[in-house]
């Protein structure tokens, strides 16, 4: 275990609570805004009742027309059950909107999507499938977020089944995406092939057994996986059956042991587990140019400027105070966005995989470098490029229920970024001016 000191945030918790509460409309990230304007008595008939009754009977005739005549075709929902919030666990669906908040507002920043966030008090997996799916009606997709290990796995595949709208579970295949994005980039600035290296993942949740099922669908020699007891590894009585599956796929030589042993001479280390686990003697066990992705929140399983000094070719973490943010920011807006103007019935693993090479190809094979294998969310012209790729695979798939020419869905997400700019610029200025009057 590190003994390195963790290292402060660059976000006092004064400053976290001050964005949300020092605003000019009250407290919290959101709000819901007209997007016509309501001047008259008769613009209320028109858009209120009786107008509304036309629109009604639109729909009635042609219930496709409803994304078409209502906001429902750019409306997602956020949701959680409050079972595995961060780094927190059970935290109940209370303590869990602001991360659903957190989460809505970059999908509206980045892919111009209106997420609502909806924590469920939900204790029963099924009734869980059962409340999501009654509100197919209201949404032309699902952000499913931290929701507990197994469960979440039933709920993904049983919510596939029986809606007609995407599904995507972000902690799975968001944090995979982006993981396999930077591995990717890792490799090449590295000089290494995929098929020659192994890669150790420690942590087999949710996050775990997707980044293993992408990595391995990406194309790399070996995994080998470990949880709190040491490795996984066939013949060894493992506590549910994604375990039982995850070992039955992976660590083909058979190792056996703790991390330590699961490590020496592997070429990667990707971490969705506990901070402070690896430790310097660790990496320098590894193979030459070892890459570390250390993506445990808060505290990385060793920081990455210690990863680093320890001789880490690349070193990446969750935390954006860190170069090579691995941070499934960079993924799931696009993705959805992708899936949403396809109107996909399935977001695959071939899609993820999609995303994850327009990720990495964000960044120009000449600027990698140790400290940029990812590019930067905040990059306007990433969530159009990743949406663009999403829509091509699901239409090559056969999994798009729609198929907009090529080069639709990027120009969608880039006017919409136009757009959400220049709310962005208005409420700066709309701030300004009641800082000035007060």
């Amino acid at each position: 275990m590190s003994s390195a000191p963790i290292r402060p945030w660059s976000v006092t918790p004064e400053a976290a609570i001050a964005a949300v509460t020092k605003i000019h409309s009250g407290s919290g990230k959101l709000e819901v805004v007209s997007k016509v304007l309501v001047e008259s008595l008769q613009d209320v008939a028109t858009l209120y009742t009786p107008g509304v009754a036309t629109l009604v009977r639109e729909v009635q005739k042609d219930p496709a027309r409803v994304d078409e005549l209502t906001n429902r075709g750019n409306t997602i929902a956020v949701v959680t059950d409050g079972t595995a919030v961060l780094g927190f666990g059970r935290t109940g669906p209370l303590p869990a909107v602001p991360v659903m908040e957190g989460k809505a507002i970059m999908f509206k920043l980045l892919a111009g999507l209106d997420a609502v966030p909806l924590c469920l008090d939900v204790n029963d997996p099924d009734r869980l499938v059962d409340h999501i799916a009654a509100l197919e009606p209201s949404f032309a997709g699902f952000n499913l977020e931290d929701i507990s290990t197994p469960h979440c796995f039933s709920t993904v595949s049983e919510l596939e089944r029986r809606l007609s709208v995407p599904v995507f579970h972000d902690d799975q295949y968001g944090t995979a995406t982006v993981i396999v994005a930077g591995v990717m980039n890792a490799l090449k600035h590295v000089g290494k092939k995929p098929g020659d290296v192994r890669v150790v993942i420690n942590g087999a949740g949710a996050a775990g057994t997707a980044a293993t099922n992408l990595i391995l669908a990406f194309g790399v020699g070996d995994v080998v996986c470990c949880d709190r007891h040491g490795i996984l590894a066939a013949g060894r009585e493992q506590p549910s059956p994604h375990m039982t599956a995850l070992a039955a796929r992976t660590n083909r030589e058979r190792l056996s042991g703790q991390l330590a042993d699961a490590v020496r001479g592997a070429d990667i280390f990707i971490g969705l587990s506990t901070g402070g686990i690896l430790t310097e003697s660790h990496v320098q066990s590894m193979a030459r140019d070892p890459i570390v992705f250390a993506c445990a929140n808060p505290e990385p399983e060793i920081m990455p400027d210690l990863a680093l000094h320890a001789g880490a070719a690349v070193a990446g973490s969750g935390r954006f105070d860190f170069p090579n943010q691995c941070n499934n920011v960079l993924a799931f807006p696009g993705i959805m966005r992708g899936a949403i103007e396809t109107r996909t019935v399935r977001i695959s693993e071939g899609i993820c995989l999609a995303a994850a090479r327009a990720i990495a190809g964000h960044v120009p094979d000449a600027a990698l470098r140790f400290d940029n294998v990812l590019p930067t969310p905040l990059d306007p012209a990433l969530c159009p490029v990743v949406a663009e790729a999403v829509a091509a695979e699901a239409i090559k798939e056969g999994l798009a229920q729609r198929s907009p020419a090529p080069g639709t869905v990027a120009n969608i997400v880039r006017e919409l970024s136009v757009i959400t700019g220049k709310q962005q610029r208005f409420l700066a200025e709309l701030a300004a001016d009641l800082g000035s009057s007060r």
